[in-house]
Order: structure tokens, then C-alpha cells, then sequence
């Protein structure tokens, strides 16, 4: 397309009119381009204003709406926390009844008076390698030599007490050693701890038949101390050969578990008399044998089939 003359002059004036109204705009707070500035917010402010009425209450509605939704989750998340604090709480109640009812019941069979206490720390301390610390002492009525169990059995000694603590020698400690005797029998030995989680048991006749699943329990110290009679220690896991030796060597497998221990009892009181098997727990009964599987029946003979005999011609 051709451009003419006259129309590169109306565009050369166009362009000078815009420049010359910047210009005076940049200028002056007067002149056509505010006066078309002012003409445009005359129109628009009505506009405007009547837009943000309809639209502003809607926005601050979701507004709203999102701070009362993130003060909700909020609540939402203060409640589970509760109800997590709860059922820590609720399950850690159950368990300690659950401790304190075998702790009562071993007390109650074995006519042993205890002072139950809470275990509050583990570890090594004075020289021994397997100790607890529980939160009763003198004033509780602990003494040193006293014996220490729970629901399940022997848990170890007292060894030293403060007004409000004392400390415990567990069973296993390489240091501790206890007589022990046979389930059902008069057959004595001296159990001890090697640190581990099983038991040793050095039985003094040698001529005694020792089983797996044996039971055995406290022989008992004269008065009491630090070992009352009758409290169960575990079961017989494996007998070992000693041929021509003095004793019978086996290891036993503790009812207690050293790595849970929680509620425990002082023995501040032994009994009157010997409570021999009486604080074991029933044993359980055996398993029923297997049915035996029926015999085979025994293959049909096959019935020979017919045989047919042709005569032969002379």
C-alpha cells in the first residue's frame, strides 16, 4: 500500500499533539490530559465505590471462613493431642494394675509383707553391673539384705538405702548368688548371674536327674535376709553333661524381665513357715498328642479276570 503525503502529515501532527501533551501534563496540574484525567475519575469513582460495597463483604466473608476453619483445625489438633496424652496415660494405668494385682497375688500366696515401689533408674552403680534404684527407703521401712521381687519372682537385694531410695542388686549381676531348690523335691543348689540375661544353677548332688522345665525357687536365708523362701526364680532351659564332677550344671531361665522392670516389692516382713511350691504359678497344662493319623487301607487285590481255553483239535 502506498502512503501519501497528507497522511504523513496527520500522523507527524498526531505524534507532536501526544509529545506536547505529556509535556504540559508533566508540568502542570492543569490542561487537557487533567482535565481528561479528572473526567475519567468522575466517571469511575461511582464505579469503584459500588464495586468494593458488592464485592468487600464477600471477601471478608471467606476471610472469615478461613480464620475460623484454621482456628477449628487448631482445636482439632489440641484435642488429639489430649486424647494421645490420654491413652498413654490410661494404658500406662492399666499396666500398673495390671503389675500391682501379680505383685499382690505372689505377696498374698508366699504370706510375705511388702512395701511396693516404683523403679526409677537402671544401671551400674558401686561397683556392680546390674543395679535399680527405686523410690522407697529408710523411711518406708527398708533396711539392707532385704529381698526384692515382683509379679513374676525374684528381682535381686537391697543393698544400700537413703531416706528415699534405695538401691537394688538385680538377680543377674555377676556378684549375685542365691540358694535355690527344686520344684517338688529337697534337692538344693547355688544359683547365680553372669550379667546375661540367664542363670546358672550348680546343683549339689551330683546325682540328681535335672530336667528342662524344671522350676526353681528361693531355698531361703536364716531370718529372712537377704533371701525369703519360696519366691520363684524361672525354669530349667538346659542341663550339661558333667560326667565325674561334684555337681550338676545346668542353666535357667529367669521369670523375671530385667530390661521391663517397673513396680516392685520390698520384703520388709518373711514368712512364718516355708511357703515351699505354694507361690508358683499353676502349671500350664500339656498340650494334648496329636491324633494319630489313620492307617492306610490296604490295596485291593485285583480279581484275576476269566480265562478262556480253546480246545485243541487231534
Amino acid at each position: 500500500m502506498r502512503d501519501s503525503r497528507r497522511t504523513r502529515v496527520v500522523l507527524a501532527l498526531l505524534l507532536l499533539a501526544s509529545v506536547t501533551l505529556i509535556m504540559l501534563d508533566a508540568r502542570s496540574s492543569s490542561g487537557p490530559a487533567a482535565w481528561l484525567r479528572s473526567t475519567a475519575q468522575s466517571i469511575w469513582a461511582p464505579v469503584q465505590t459500588a464495586f468494593s460495597g458488592v464485592v468487600g463483604p464477600v471477601v471478608e466473608f471467606f476471610d472469615g471462613l478461613g480464620d475460623d476453619e484454621q482456628a477449628r483445625l487448631d482445636e482439632l489438633e489440641r484435642e488429639n493431642a489430649e486424647l494421645r496424652a490420654q491413652l498413654r496415660t490410661s494404658e500406662l494405668a492399666r499396666n500398673r494394675a495390671a503389675e500391682l494385682d501379680a505383685l499382690l497375688r505372689v505377696a498374698g500366696a508366699g504370706q510375705y509383707r511388702t512395701v511396693p515401689a516404683q523403679v526409677i533408674a537402671v544401671g551400674p552403680a558401686q561397683g556392680f553391673a546390674s543395679t535399680a534404684t527405686i523410690d522407697a527407703g529408710e523411711i518406708d521401712g527398708l533396711r539392707p539384705e532385704m529381698t526384692v521381687l515382683n509379679g513374676d519372682g525374684l528381682v535381686g537385694r537391697v543393698k544400700s538405702v537413703t531416706q528415699t531410695t534405695a538401691l537394688v542388686v538385680l538377680l543377674k549381676d555377676a556378684t549375685s548368688s542365691v540358694g535355690a531348690r527344686l520344684e517338688g523335691s529337697m534337692d538344693l543348689g547355688i544359683l547365680t548371674g553372669d550379667g546375661t540375661d540367664t542363670l546358672a544353677l550348680r546343683v549339689l548332688d551330683p546325682q540328681v536327674t535335672i530336667a528342662a522345665d524344671d522350676r526353681v525357687v528361693t531355698f531361703g536365708s536364716s531370718g529372712g535376709s537377704p533371701y525369703v523362701p519360696g519366691v520363684p526364680i524361672g525354669a530349667v532351659s538346659r542341663v550339661e553333661s558333667t560326667p565325674g564332677q561334684l555337681v550338676r550344671l545346668a542353666t535357667v531361665d529367669p521369670y523375671v524381665d530385667f530390661n521391663a522392670l517397673d513396680l516392685v516389692g520390698v520384703v520388709v516382713e518373711a514368712p512364718r513357715e516355708d511357703p515351699r511350691d505354694s507361690v508358683l504359678p499353676p502349671k500350664p497344662a500339656p498340650s494334648p498328642a496329636p491324633a494319630p493319623e489313620p492307617a492306610p487301607a490296604p490295596a485291593a487285590t485285583p480279581t484275576p479276570s476269566p480265562v478262556a481255553f480253546r480246545g485243541s483239535r487231534g
